[in-house]
């Protein structure tokens, strides 16, 4: 059988419906933990029959997968070269505290075995950019892209949620935006990465 053949057929309102279908699962999920994500609590989430969401996502395993992929696209704003650095800087900080379930589905994906690749499909740009970079300013001095880049990674997608959760929770968003966007310009621009006008 062709993979035409076995593919579902798409209709005209497929897209707008699946978009709707995956917010529904981003609120399920911020709501109730990715514990209670089920076909059936998304069907009725998003009033539609349980056809629908079957005909979208095979199984739950699908759905997870999609919600993860969703998750990963609006992290991928951030690395939008059109943007201003602070402008992306923000967008990152603002989704990590917005969506603490969501970004717990993405993190657990982030820290498994496998290529990074999955997870961040920027990895080997970034990489190779740092190298040039320090290669450039630092010819003598030897930089580890690989874990500089780690370092980028997890200090942008971790920790807001652990300065909100573990260092002072008092503060609220915009504040904690605020600071980190600071404090990582401040590091970028020690680095020769940002330049004073960021």
């Amino acid at each position: 059988m062709s993979r035409a053949a076995t593919a579902p057929r798409r209709y005209k309102g497929f897209d707008e419906t699946h978009q709707v279908l995956i917010e529904a699962a981003v609120r399920l999920i911020a709501e109730r933990g990715v514990d209670a994500l089920s076909l059936s609590a998304l069907a009725r989430a998003a009033a539609v029959n349980r056809t629908t969401v079957y005909y979208h996502f095979k199984d739950r395993d699908a759905l997870v997968a999609a919600v993860k992929s969703w998750s990963s696209e609006q992290i991928l704003q951030a690395f939008r070269h059109d943007l201003p650095q602070q402008q992306r800087l923000e967008h990152v900080t603002r989704f990590v505290l917005a969506n603490p379930e969501i970004m717990g589905l993405w993190i657990e994906d982030f820290i498994s075995p496998g290529g990074i690749h999955t997870v961040y499909r920027h990895w080997d740009e970034l990489v190779a950019g740092i190298r040039a970079h320090f290669g450039r300013i630092s010819p003598g001095e030897e930089v580890d892209a690989e874990v500089y880049c780690v370092q980028l990674l997890t200090s942008a997608f971790i920790g807001p949620r652990v300065f909100r959760n573990r260092v002072n929770g008092t503060v609220g968003d915009e504040d904690i935006v605020r600071r980190f966007c600071a404090e990582q310009q401040r590091v970028l621009r020690r680095d020769g990465l940002l330049t004073l006008d960021g």
